[in-house]
């Protein structure tokens, strides 16, 4: 290497660079000291360049939320602010005069279109503004960071005298997208740029958030900027990107099956959480009711069911009970009790609880089992998988110990913060002093958890022992280099009890789908499961008693029961407590599985008495890109896949999914091709996911309406599209 040429060719290119910002920085200061601009010699005094010198901030592009294999959750994209000209020198094209002229006019002509700007409002400001001289202004709320297709139709109305500034919004493209999670970032007027509101765009807010520029510049009244004119002297800075655990394809299915089960349950609200019990990682994180991120103009709940409520959870604490008995010694599975109603007494100097014949007067409401089921004289394991609480008050009462069970409460982490980064959390309430409220706590009564809490705790049951905490965030980058600034990694947080104790609570939760137990219609052929069903009351706080008409029905379930790789926890508040459909909850497990390439079935799994098992293929994707058709279809050959080919060419340009995704059997393959032309494809059937890949692949926007599957579209099969052309679906 010549050194010495080298340092010349440098030498020659910071010259170049400070000849250049000193010619722009003297044509500023020319401009500002004589009124008159350097190259057209053009007077900024005159109509034309009236107020031009602008000194502005740069706002620093926020960074994106991305999923686990780099699809865009939430991202930053053009919008359009409306802008008016008041100055009468301002003309279109043709020379003809471009300026508001009519204020009540204009607005009235702008309200048309934008439904959340004030006719008055705007009309008002116009007024103000042209009686005070302005040259031009913006027109207040509702015209302000406007969409592509928002701004195109205003231009579409030809409303003399007004323009567009663009500028940035943010944009979640196949929202609702775990709302209450990721929350929602918009334009903050007092801090002028975008800033997190909620969730996780607020927590990680200082993450995402760029560092604003500065720049000066000349422009003319309309807005057109002087060539030779513009001076950075401060670069703006890019926030980083932040990658989450979650899988978007089984997140759209959580979507669908919990906006169903709130539907077909009238449901106050419902939550799915998805999880790998060996790492704590986060795959799925499902809260409703729910709200579009785009709008955020309605949020029914500001509070995720999941991280922020503390509930009752009911039965699913069972194995818990079941866990403190047998790893202190205590347990026998095949023990008999006497189910039905437990009544109870307790000693006062001792605190030892006794039970009492049924129909005795004690200081204690007695405890049934639930909806007056009887179930006679039954084991402890059969009382595990018909869910009695009367089998929950003998252990508690006749073979724990008091102190021994806080101590475990303690240790599976309940009644304090999970510490999940960047979600905010309920800790509970640890409810066991009394007789009653020990007991009750013991069948998920009484005290109060979080949900977060409850599924970290079940990590021990599924985990051979090991508590991991969870997670959602896998990675903070830099959005140019993409250097890993932060990486977050399983977490064993305590060991509560042994792996022996683990496996043999796990291996009572494989007989709650037995035929005739509580889980019985949860069962998927050819799936093994370690389920646990759970109902649980209400405690309003307001009126001091428990709701009489809602409750809270849940399952958890570990899949492969001998080897839990997944986890799945899917519940609901409502009436309908006894009658509720199993199918959410199945459709989530089957796409939990698809997810994270897990078969379901363990060596005990197998078909019996000549039954057909039920499976689902699970295929790596290949790398498609720069082959031929003719290669891809035999690439895809003997896949049980739904392939669309986008355009008449015949070389791959462009997938989806990307290579190395794991896809399933039925999965939608979208394959974009070297041609001109795009037609329309037939979307029946099509999930909000594959809506949203044609969209990035074509470049042709789609709208929405609706959850579920496509079920009719306005556009026709076969008919040209491009990036203009107004696709819209329904979606039930």
């Amino acid at each position: 290497m010549d050194v010495r040429r080298t340092n010349k060719k440098l030498f020659r290119m910071i010259l170049a660079m400070g000849t250049a910002g000193t010619l722009v920085s003297a044509n500023v200061l020319f401009t500002m000291g004589t009124h008159r601009h350097i190259w057209s010699q053009e007077d900024v005094l005159s109509g034309k360049l009236a107020s031009s010198i602008v000194d502005t901030t740069v706002e620093a592009k926020r960074g994106q939320i991305l999923d686990r294999s780099a699809n865009v959750i939430a991202q930053e994209v053009k919008a359009y602010t409306v802008v008016a000209y008041l100055d009468d020198s301002v003309t279109d094209d043709q020379g003809h005069p471009n300026y508001v002229q009519d204020a009540k006019k204009t607005a009235k002509a702008l309200a048309a279109i934008l439904d959340g700007a004030d006719e008055k409002r705007m009309a008002s400001i116009l007024e103000k503004a042209m009686k005070a001289g302005q040259i031009q202004t913006e027109l207040g709320a509702g015209t302000k960071r406007l969409t592509k297709e928002v701004m195109e139709r205003i231009e579409q109305a030809d409303i003399p005298g007004i323009g567009f500034v663009e500028t940035s919004n943010r944009n979640y493209p196949t929202s609702p997208y775990s709302s209450n999670l990721v929350g929602f970032a918009a334009f903050d007027e007092d801090g002028q740029e975008i800033q997190g509101k909620m969730g996780l765009e607020l927590t990680m807010n200082d993450y995402l958030s760029g560092t604003n520029g500065r720049v000066k510049y000349q422009q003319t009244v309309d807005g057109t900027v002087l060539p030779g004119t513009t001076q950075v002297y401060e670069e703006a800075v890019e926030g980083n990107n932040v990658y989450l655990t979650i899988d978007s394809n089984l997140q759209s299915i959580v979507e669908t099956q919990l906006q169903r089960t709130m539907e077909d349950n009238s449901a106050q609200s419902a939550w799915a959480l998805v999880m790998e019990p060996e790492t704590g990682k986060i795959l799925a994180w499902g809260s409703y009711p729910t709200y579009n991120q785009n709008t955020h103009q309605e949020i029914p709940s500001f509070l995720d069911n999941i991280a922020d409520k503390n509930m009752e959870v009911g039965s699913v604490m069972k194995p818990f009970t079941y866990a403190v008995a047998i790893d202190t010694g205590v347990y026998n599975g095949d023990t008999t009790y006497r189910a039905g109603t437990f009544t109870y007494a307790q000693d006062p100097s001792t605190g030892k609880i006794t039970r009492v014949p049924n129909g005795t007067q004690t200081d204690f409401k007695p405890i049934s089992d639930a909806l007056g089921n009887d179930f006679g004289e039954i084991t402890f394991d059969q009382g595990l998988w018909v869910s009695s609480n009367v089998g929950i008050c003998e252990l508690l009462a006749n073979y724990i110990n008091y102190n021994q069970y806080v101590e475990y409460l303690d240790k599976f982490g309940f009644f304090k913060a999970t510490e999940i980064p960047f979600v905010t959390e309920a800790t509970g309430v640890k409810n066991v002093d009394s007789a009653a409220d020990y007991l009750s706590t013991g069948f998920g009564q009484a005290s109060s958890i979080s949900l977060l809490q409850l599924c970290q705790a079940y990590t021990a049951i599924f985990n051979d022992g090991k508590m991991m905490r969870p997670y959602v965030v896998e990675s903070i980058q830099d959005p140019e280099t993409g250097t890993m600034l932060q990486e977050f990694k399983p977490e064993c947080v305590g060991e509560p009890i042994s792996a022996e104790t683990a496996h043999h609570v796990t291996e009572i939760m494989k007989g709650v789908t037995q035929e005739g137990n509580s889980g019985a219609k949860l069962r998927i052929d050819g799936v093994d499961m370690a389920v646990k069903t759970g109902t649980g009351e209400l405690y309003n706080e307001q009126t001091g008693e428990y709701d009489k008409t809602n409750y809270t029905s849940s399952v958890m379930a570990a899949i492969p029961a001998d080897d839990p790789k997944i986890m799945v926890y899917w519940g609901m508040v409502s009436s309908n407590i006894t009658g509720y459909s199993a199918e959410p909850f199945q459709e989530i497990v089957k796409a939990a599985l698809i997810a994270n390439g897990v078969s379901g079935a363990s060596n005990a799994g197998a078909a019996q008495d000549g039954q057909e098992e039920e499976t689902w293929d699970t295929y790596e994707m290949p790398s498609l890109v720069n082959h031929s058709l003719d290669w891809m279809n035999q690439e895809l050959n003997g896949k049980k896949l739904n392939v669309t080919v986008l355009g008449d060419g015949s070389s791959v340009v462009n997938q989806y999914p990307s290579a190395g995704s794991k896809i399933n059997s039925n999965s939608r393959v979208l394959v974009m091709t070297d041609s001109a032309g795009i037609t329309m494809p037939d979307m029946t059937g099509w999930t909000r996911k594959d809506v949203t890949a044609f969209w990035a692949l074509t470049g042709s926007g789609v709208q929405t309406s609706g959850y579920g599957k496509v079920q009719a579209q306005n556009v026709a099969p076969g008919t040209p599209v491009d990036g203009s052309s107004d696709i819209q679906v329904t979606m039930e």
